[in-house]
């Protein structure tokens, strides 16, 4: 059983309605393909649960969806909101438009009514400073470079420096990766199975206190293949699709991937159509370019492709997951999600003192039944 968002590691929260599956407060259900997803209220996506806690939990479900009278349905798509708080999706057999419409509709809206607040929100605050000082570019702070930094330019900086994931590499070592990293990282045709990979630039440790034999701050470039590719690009893409899309902007994307055939068959074209962006610049400029003074997104690269070529990147990859997982392959998304729990733990305890940590032990050990089901009280 799991309580974190796979995506990002927020507390899936809890319900008491659904007794086999007391996890989430918004739980998605294909009772004919055996799906069941907890919906995180935080960033909206989808997370498909653990196969051997599914199908009772699936069965729940539709008897709780049926004996609730507060209940919306089509065709295809149901919702419905129990007394408890819980609110229910059930998913019949419905067309691709109208499950994006559903499935991704939610995440992508909030998103960008996320970001237009939070846009008004920095020119609200942009002209407080103006009225303060002035203009905003006349207060600057001198930099060890001899140069100065203005107001704006700082905000910039700090935005572009901010940690968006910590993973690790192909040495098993820590591993952060910033947001101004979406300006040159990228989907690139390869010739394995899948077609495509995921060049992902980062720096070492998951703090800038870290200790590490690499040399601190400095960018790194790997490649990431095959599944662990999928899980990463989902994660990547979220960041860089952070304004969202509008309903037509869905629809186009979800025809991208049809056009293809199929979710598996369209990241390898958008590989190709990343590498053909990309090949546009300048030779000359690419070899002058300092990518960490870069201001926006080369095109090509993962925040620098088109808005609908983005989002149908991140839907791509969440389907094919799911695919891998419903075909046998669930120990893969499990690892995935036990790595987010983890590093979300990591993330968390960064300046919890050890004795704390030694406590918890302690009395998780003291609560554990011994072979015949007794508990210390000790």
């Amino acid at each position: 059983m799991y309580t974190t968002c796979i995506f990002c590691h927020g507390d899936l929260d809890r319900n008491e309605a659904i007794e086999k599956f007391p996890v989430g407060r918004r739980l998605a259900f294909d009772g004919a393909k055996g799906r069941l997803w907890v919906v995180c209220r935080r960033c909206e996506r989808w997370n498909l649960s653990p196969l051997e806690t599914r199908w009772e939990a699936i069965e729940a479900c539709e008897r709780a969806f049926r004996d609730t009278r507060t209940r919306v349905s089509s065709e295809n798509i149901g919702l419905a909101k129990l007394k408890e708080g819980l609110v229910l999706v059930r998913v019949g057999d419905p067309v691709r438009q109208e499950f994006a419409a559903w499935r991704y509709g939610d995440q992508f809206g909030r998103r960008r009514r996320r970001a237009m607040l939070t846009t008004g929100a920095a020119l609200t605050a942009g002209g407080v400073l103006v009225a303060g000082s002035v203009a905003a570019a006349v207060v600057a702070v001198p930099t060890t470079m001899g140069g100065v930094w203005t107001i704006p330019k700082a905000m910039e900086q700090w935005y572009r420096s901010r940690v968006i994931l910590r993973l690790r590499d192909e040495f098993d070592e820590p591993i952060r990766v910033q947001r101004k990293h979406l300006y040159t990282s990228r989907l690139v045709p390869s010739t394995d199975a899948s077609g495509w990979d995921i060049q992902v630039d980062h720096i070492p440790g998951w703090d800038k206190w870290a200790r590490t034999t690499k040399r601190k701050n400095r960018r790194h470039t790997m490649i990431v293949h095959g599944s662990e590719a999928i899980g990463l690009a989902g994660q990547l893409m979220a960041h860089a699709n952070r304004r969202g899309g509008g309903r037509k902007t869905v629809r186009t994307a979800v025809a991208r991937i049809e056009e293809a055939g199929h979710p598996e068959a369209f990241l390898p074209e958008a590989a190709d159509l990343a590498l053909r962006d990309f090949s546009k610049l300048p030779k000359s400029k690419l070899s002058t370019l300092n990518p960490e003074q870069l201001m926006k997104p080369l095109p090509g690269t993962l925040a620098g492709l088109k808005v609908d070529v983005r989002l149908a990147i991140e839907m791509a990859t969440h389907e094919q997951a799911e695919r891998e997982a419903l075909e046998g392959e669930l120990k893969e998304l499990e690892a995935r999600w036990r790595e987010a729990e983890e590093i979300a733990r990591i993330a968390d305890k960064l300046f919890v003192p050890e004795n704390v940590d030694s406590f918890i032990e302690e009395e998780r050990a003291r609560l554990e039944p011994d072979s015949k089901g007794r508990i210390s009280t000790r």
